[in-house]
């Protein structure tokens, strides 16, 4: 099983010493597949042997593995897995050398399921690409689908399509996602990733998740969560990255946190987690407090926009704006880490309101990271789907479709100033003026770790600045082979190759060591400062404060029509406790 990687802009994988987080998918299909050799669904007499590649921190040489299959006498199925859009075209390239070596190939992930789903017609790559041999898995293989699959590869017998979009499975009870250790020491750290619930409810119109697993959640158990928090445990892995798109939706949320709870209060267990949540997770009663106490110190927020016109029109009716400071506040309060993920190219956006409301961030918003991503029509969304309907124009280059890249054109702006802005909204939060201001917050608070937020900060910026990556791709040190090239592109001589590839290590080092010099100094100045405790600023302000007092709802239409509403609900809900209080 391998998870592919996708390609940089001179078509080379992007790949790693040590890249940053393991593979969800790969874990959740190695644990069904051992699960399915535990149980000899190809009969007694034939061994399964299971090998796992990830190419973002190691290289898959289709040659190497064929003479392996072939010196241990095998047949061999060779899975693509978890293969998102950007990855799609490394996928085939790859697919189609182990084809060329006699081995089945199938291909399997989001792009596929996100395809099947909503498009009338299979694309023409997934076309040619079953012309060629090369099958395909759309949806999820739990409830034992990936047996089936086994059997037809055994039986050289393997189907085009196998197609579980209209039948989601159940999660309970179902084999521990886990990968080797191994797997885990290529990674920046020792976390691994699960998921505890698939699907979401909400309807935003970017968003491939809820047309490939589903808008009816399913979840796995409180006693699935120990049993993968102990299976890794027994590896040495205790940090984790629930990967559930928004946890706090997820029905078992409180069981969940109080097992967290039993295994690191009752037993001492030292874990920690990283969950994804919706901006109104402060409103569930005890989420935040349970949350912290479980083990969460880092929260990802799909904060998306703060002018509620471009929240509208993406459908993400669930985000209020004037609910995001209360929610930041309350996660800063328990002394977690807080990301927002932050889209840029909404229909209402042009250059100067996307630098106006980054700048407003800065000021009001007490985040720590902000991850910027182009507004992209990923194949499985509605996006996707009604610009397909319409006959735009998208980029036919499925590579670029990783959100670091433009891929459609822009109502209001031009392609080049789109792609402007997207630069600068990196430059203009990780400023080293806003890096300082960070700093600052988090060395007011007892639980603030400054350190900490500088390295991340400085992983997110960095991986932007000097590796062109976004940071959720990015690892330590980079990797270029030169014969992994991609298809089309020409090898490129040796003489040329090397030398390029030493001068941009050397100058890429150099500047990290420049930029980690230049913040360091500014976190010793913050730390040495005896009236750290004593800071604060707007954005650490009390939510009490008159929302129109803050430009965050005022420099919009949609912000102040925000702020009417509510008043309007404390009015209403003010009057019905005096109504009942005069009963």
């Amino acid at each position: 099983m391998i998870k592919p990687s996708h390609y940089d802009d001179q078509g080379y994988p992007i790949q790693w010493l040590r890249s940053a987080i393991p593979s969800n998918t790969l874990a959740c299909l190695n644990g069904l597949a051992e699960d399915a050799r535990a149980r000899d669904v190809l009969g007694e007499n034939v061994d399964i042997r299971l090998h796992t590649f990830d190419e973002t921190n190691r290289r898959v040489k289709p040659e190497k593995i064929a003479k392996m299959i072939e010196r241990e006498g095998g047949r061999a199925l060779i899975g693509l897995v978890g293969v998102q859009s950007n990855q799609f075209p490394r996928a085939l390239d790859l697919a189609r050398r182990f084809r060329g070596l006699g081995l089945k190939v199938m291909i399997g992930g989001f792009h596929v399921s996100g395809c099947i789903s909503m498009l009338p017609d299979m694309p023409p790559e997934m076309v040619e690409a079953q012309k060629e041999g090369i099958a395909f898995f759309a949806g999820e293989a739990e409830e034992h689908r990936l047996d089936q699959v086994f059997r037809d590869a055994w039986a050289d017998d393997i189907k085009p399509l196998y197609n579980y979009m209209k039948d989601l499975p159940g999660l309970v009870d179902e084999p521990t996602p886990i990968l080797p250790s191994q797997h885990i020491m290529r990674t920046a750290g020792s976390h691994s990733s699960f998921d505890l619930g698939r699907g979401c409810p909400y309807q935003c119109s970017f968003c491939t998740i809820i047309n490939v697993q589903g808008r009816k959640s399913r979840f796995r158990s409180p006693d699935d969560l120990e049993r993968i928090i102990r299976d890794n445990l027994a590896q040495g892995i205790n940090r984790f990255f629930i990967t559930d798109d928004n946890f706090a939706r997820n029905r078992e949320w409180e069981a969940f946190f109080d097992r967290m709870i039993a295994l690191r209060e009752g037993e001492g267990l030292d874990i920690k987690f990283i969950i994804q949540v919706d901006t109104l997770c402060h409103k569930i009663e005890g989420f935040i407090d349970k949350a912290a106490r479980a083990g969460v110190n880092r929260v990802f927020i799909g904060l998306e926009n703060i002018n509620p016109d471009n929240l509208l029109a993406a459908k993400k009716r669930q985000n209020k704006i004037t609910e995001y400071r209360e929610m930041i506040l309350a996660w800063r309060e328990r002394g977690a880490t807080t990301y927002a993920g932050y889209i840029l190219g909404f229909p209402g956006d042009t250059r100067e309101t996307i630098l106006r409301d980054i700048a407003i961030i800065r000021k009001e918003l007490p985040l720590d990271l902000l991850e910027f991503f182009f507004l992209t029509p990923l194949p499985g969304s509605e996006d996707h789907l009604n610009l397909y309907r319409k006959g735009e124009w998208m980029d036919p280059d499925l590579n670029k479709y990783d959100l670091n890249h433009r891929v459609a054109h822009h109502g209001k702006m031009s392609d080049a100033e789109w792609e402007q802005v997207y630069r600068e909204a990196w430059d203009a939060y990780y400023s080293p003026e806003h890096i300082e201001t960070v700093l600052k917050r988090a060395a007011a608070h007892p639980r603030g770790r400054p350190g900490n937020k500088l390295l991340l900060m400085l992983w997110f910026y960095l991986m932007v600045k000097y590796e062109g990556v976004h940071p959720l791709e990015g690892g330590y040190f980079r990797l270029k082979h030169r014969r992994d090239r991609r298809s089309g592109l020409p090898l490129e001589n040796p003489l040329v190759f090397y030398p390029r590839f030493v001068a941009e290590t050397v100058a890429k080092h150099l500047g990290y060591g420049n930029d980690l010099l230049r913040a360091y100094l500014r976190y010793r100045r913050v730390k040495k400062d005896p009236n750290r405790r004593n800071y604060t600023d707007r954005a650490l302000y009390s939510q009490e404060m008159d929302l129109e007092d803050l430009e965050m709802f005022t420099q919009t239409a949609g912000g102040q029509a925000a702020v009417a509403k509510t008043h309007r609900d404390k009015a209403l809900r003010k009057a019905a406790r005096t109504g009942v209080a005069a009963e």
